[in-house]
């Protein structure tokens, strides 16, 4: 899949460090309310480097990562494989559902895969013929939570979702339609890597703004997006996670516990 690096990642600000270390200062002094902090990797299901190197670093800080995987690119030679990186620390990962094989089908406007182009049958079997593959593949370690591709849905998908028994579906902050009251959204409001600002200063810029919002929410979701990391990217993710564990009124959580 093509992936390239957004600007914001080919020029931080010489200081970004310290600007990142005063945004979560501000934020985690904002109020005493406890912020639920969750991070979600999309388009999961081939291993390499950069897997590699993400499942290290979220080991290396015991920080629990939501993994969204794509059912029809993952095979159970992928999955041994990802198992093998992973199985070290099985309760810091949430496998979960990331649409069926990452098509859109929307003729025209924003990319859909499961949009309102498509009949309810066609989505009902998309939906369950990913879950099914999931479930055959990795057994026990799936956790069903859908988070959709581009993070986008329509109605009969959120409704189907429910019926269908999925515990919970992921979006953007603010996706509409709204979900159906007993599917609770796992909402993403950071994005880190695939923003199309063109500038790497108002990239930044609109990455800090963000990150302070959404640490002083109830919970802060922040997605990633592994294959359009480069070394700036890491470096940056790495020291976010070693600031977030020293702010006490910061929980990084997995996924899953949200639901309870």
């Amino acid at each position: 899949m093509n992936a390239p690096t957004t600007a914001l990642w080919q020029g931080l600000p010489v200081d970004w460090a310290d600007q990142l270390a005063a945004c979560i200062h501000r934020a985690d002094n904002a109020h005493r309310d406890t912020t639920a902090v969750f991070f979600r990797a999309d388009d999961i299901a081939v291993p390499g480097r950069q897997m590699t190197r993400l499942l290290e670093l979220f080991n290396r800080y015991e920080c629990p990562l939501g993994l969204a995987v794509v059912p029809a690119w993952l095979t159970v030679s992928r999955w041994k494989a990802l198992h093998r990186q992973a199985c070290r620390r099985p309760d810091l990962w949430c496998w979960h559902q990331h649409g069926w094989r990452h098509h859109n089908h929307e003729p025209e406007g924003k990319k859909q895969e499961f949009g309102p182009s498509r009949g309810r049958n066609a989505i009902f079997e998309d939906l369950d013929r990913g879950r099914g593959r999931l479930q055959a593949i990795m057994g026990d370690a799936f956790v069903p939570i859908f988070t959709p591709p581009w993070n986008r849905c329509d109605k009969i998908t959120l409704a189907l979702l429910q019926e269908m028994g999925y515990k919970a579906v992921s979006r953007s902050q603010g996706s509409r339609p709204l979900p159906p009251e007993a599917l609770p959204d796992l909402a993403v409001g950071v994005d880190l890597h695939t923003d199309r600002t063109p500038s790497a200063a108002d990239g930044w810029q609109r990455l800090i703004d963000r990150l302070e919002e959404g640490l002083r929410r109830p919970a802060c979701g922040i997605m990633i997006h592994h294959q359009r990391m480069n070394d700036a990217a890491f470096c940056f993710l790495e020291r976010l996670l070693e600031a977030l564990n020293r702010h006490s009124r910061l929980h990084m959580v997995a996924m899953q516990d949200l639901l309870s």
